[in-house]
């Protein structure tokens, strides 16, 4: 089979849902979680990494590692996907990637477009919008990792990038593919490597797709982009046809959800399941015997109704842990504890999980020693459904932990059974 993209994704939520909705379009987009794992066995070959919040010498080691196991498999248009809101800080690591990926292909130029219109994340003139709110007065100015305070992305990825960023806004947009066309060679008249285009709408991001394969450029983008892009070359080499509605993993067994996310949406999400029936754990990142306190509590409830384990159950609690181990070390040690205690339910028979937040997904899927996973098509739910590959294969679902419904975790599990 033919792989016409190789896309790199800064964690493995945003993987999972563009290769969610890619399969449910009848595109075959397998998902690796280490660059050993790249095949050409797919129309689009996506590789999850966990480039959004490690350092950035770390992230641009994992970019190029990516990058070669794509190229070595044959693929030679690569694509780097970051989250809707563009989390990264002043140093990077979208910057770093869209140089990484540039130079590869030859010092192409680079269109970046961030937000996703149907979520509410929103570019217009170049300023980031985070449901209805400039980014710097929305949740996402507090966020634990990645504070947003400054909502002028072009201003704010030109700390990140080797040349200042450069602009098409949407004014320009909608005029037409002269008037980008036009906006495009002038800006790269005036040395700009880096483009971003705006997303005010999805008509901004369908023209600013358009305008990326006109000019040959690197994406460097959120997911509506992304995913467009990768449509766009299958369906320029074959016909599409979606699979049949209603595919599941199928499998049953113990169920439990695990929150390593914090903020407003995975709050309510808790207290819903909570509100349901079912019990709910919250560890405290400061006892160093937490890990085996929560173990000693989840082990004999394993096979009954399904249970949550969740690091942040609260802002106050995410405050209490910041100050006493720093922001990312609360996060690493957040992380830690959520892959640890999965790593070893699921050696005692756990089949279902659900796991809520970016990173959190990413040191899970690293403490199970998953591969490869088979993305199962978007559903109500969303994107994220996944099964592993293996005799004894495990149902996952990997969410963002600023994303789906207050109900989504008994729904998830549910769902998992067909």
């Amino acid at each position: 089979m033919k792989t016409d993209l190789g896309i790199i994704a800064d964690d493995i939520t945003g993987a999972l849902l563009i290769a969610g909705v890619l399969e449910g379009e009848g595109i075959a987009a397998p998902v690796c979680f280490s660059p050993e794992a790249v095949e050409n066995d797919g129309d689009i070959a996506v590789l999850a990494t966990r480039t959004r919040l490690v350092p950035v010498a770390e992230a641009e080691a994992m970019v190029t590692c990516a990058a070669a196991a794509l190229k070595a498999a044959g693929i030679a248009r690569i694509a780097y996907k970051a989250c809707a809101s563009f989390d990264s800080t002043p140093e990077g690591n979208i910057g770093p990637a869209a140089r990484i990926l540039s130079d590869l292909a030859g010092g192409a130029p680079v269109l970046m477009n961030a937000g996703f219109p149907r979520f509410r994340a929103t570019v217009h003139h170049g300023y980031l919008f985070y449901r209805g709110r400039l980014v710097s007065d929305s949740v996402k100015q507090s966020d634990p990792v990645t504070p947003m305070s400054d909502p002028d992305l072009v201003r704010f990825l030109s700390l990140q990038t080797d040349t200042p960023v450069g602009l098409i806004p949407h004014l320009t947009l909608l005029q037409g593919d002269g008037a980008t066309d036009a906006a495009w060679a002038d800006l790269r008249a005036a040395g700009h490597r880096y483009i971003l285009t705006d997303c005010s709408n999805d008509e901004d991001v369908q023209r600013s797709l358009a305008l990326a394969l006109r000019q040959s450029a690197v994406v460097v983008a959120s997911d509506p982009l992304v995913i467009g892009y990768a449509k766009a070359l299958v369906a320029a080499r074959r016909d599409l046809t979606p699979p049949a509605p209603g595919q599941r993993s199928g499998i049953s067994g113990p169920g439990a959800v695990f929150v390593g996310s914090a903020g407003p949406t995975a709050e309510a999400q808790i207290a819903r399941f909570s509100a349901e029936g079912h019990e709910v754990l919250a560890l405290d990142l400061l006892d160093p015997e937490a890990e085996a306190r929560a173990l000693a509590w989840a082990a004999p409830r394993l096979g009954e109704r399904p249970f949550a384990i969740v690091t942040a159950p609260d802002a106050e609690a995410v405050a209490r842990a910041q100050s006493a181990l720093g922001r990312m070390e609360a996060a690493r040690r957040a992380e830690g504890l959520i892959a640890g205690l999965a790593r070893a339910l699921t050696a005692r028979g756990l089949r279902r999980l659900v796991i809520s937040g970016g990173e959190t997904s990413g040191a899970v899927a690293e403490a199970l020693g998953l591969r490869k996973v088979r993305a199962l098509p978007e559903t109500a739910l969303g994107a994220g459904f996944c099964q592993s590959e293996g005799e004894t294969p495990l149902a996952l679902f990997f969410k963002s932990g600023k994303l789906g419904s207050e109900d989504v975790f008994a729904a998830a599990l549910a769902q998992m059974r067909g």
